[in-house]
């Protein structure tokens, strides 16, 4: 069992920068791939970045590719997601996944484990 919980998120204007942490807890952090997807009310869940066990390789949805970055800090098990050049349309709720498989994957059913997710809001 993979414990995860968000922390970090909070209202910014747009072009400005927010991180977000998971902080895990139980099994080994290193056993398992992450990712984080964000959900707005009504919609499914989606892709937003995701990382090898490693930490070696990331892998970002087109949407913010440029913008965000993915990282682990195993010694601390957390992983980030450092949001730049922040827009409106990224108001939504940010959760972070975990995954028993070999590598990240953008589909949630991919995923074992899910934290409740943090509120990032961006005003224009």
């Amino acid at each position: 069992q993979v414990q995860l919980v968000e922390s970090g998120g909070g209202l910014v204007q747009a072009g400005g920068s927010l991180s977000v942490s998971c902080a895990a807890s139980g099994r080994s952090f290193s056993s398992y791939v992450m990712a984080w997807f964000r959900q707005s009310p009504g919609k499914e869940r989606e892709f937003v970045a995701g990382i090898s066990r490693s930490g070696s390789t990331t892998y970002y949805a087109d949407a913010v590719k440029g913008r965000f970055t993915i990282s682990t800090d195993n010694a601390k098990n957390t992983v980030y997601l450092q949001m730049n050049s922040l827009k409106p349309e990224d108001t939504v709720v940010y959760c972070c996944a975990a995954s028993r498989r070999v590598a990240p994957g953008k589909y949630d059913y991919w995923y074992d484990y899910w934290g409740q997710g943090t509120q990032v809001t961006v005003s224009s």
